[in-house]
């Protein structure tokens, strides 16, 4: 049996937290019902899929790249990090791996493609763009316990209106990408805006 891992990232567009990946290896008889895009789901639907593609599957793994090595590295590579990651870490060593978007990491001896859309097309890649999302969303969460007042829980670290509000008001926590266009407009002294997340 070929062993085909899908491979996709969650948090490239926020401007803080980490970015997170996950690949997933799963049977080719897989029968889990409800598999897609993890943006087409709702949390809770995300949080029972995320439970049982992670029993169901053969092999998963979830990692992700720090926001030091984003405002290092620029969120695509460290986006691409996170993923090499997350496929090393797999139990299992696959044949073949299917990459969503137009981007592949790099230094992996293993066959890579990457597929436009794949989170749509591929239940693999759909698969880990759950587990990365849920993994995401919870550590978020545990922001939101240690710096309440910036809501990390509502808005995930996403430059919405209520979160470009906050940074303007009361600043900046250490989790919040320096490179990033909002976060840089409050750093030098300027009022931000929602409009661009990265710069």
């Amino acid at each position: 049996m070929i062993l085909v891992a899908g491979v996709d990232e969650a948090g490239r567009g926020p401007i803080a937290g980490e970015v997170f990946a996950a690949a997933v290896i799963l049977d080719q008889g897989c029968e889990i019902t409800g598999i897609v895009d993890s943006k087409k789901l709702s949390p809770s639907a995300r949080d029972r899929l995320c439970k049982e593609i992670k029993s169901a599957a053969l092999s998963w793994a979830v990692s992700f790249a720090t926001v030091a090595e984003i405002d290092q590295m620029n969120i695509l590579q460290a986006s691409l990090l996170a993923m090499k990651r997350a496929i090393e870490m797999l139990d299992a060593r696959p044949d073949l791996v299917l990459v969503d978007g137009n981007h592949v990491p790099s230094d992996i001896d293993i066959e890579v493609r990457s597929i436009i859309r794949g989170d749509q097309t591929e239940k693999a890649i759909s698969a880990a763009s759950i587990i990365a999302k849920v993994a995401r969303d919870n550590r978020m969460r545990e922001l939101h316990d240690q710096f309440p007042q910036w809501m990390f829980d509502a808005h995930k670290g996403y430059p919405t209106k209520k979160h470009i509000e906050i940074i303007n008001d009361i600043g900046l926590t250490p989790h919040h990408r320096r490179t990033f266009a909002p976060v840089r407009r409050v750093i030098e002294g300027k009022k931000s805006d929602s409009k661009g997340s990265s710069g």
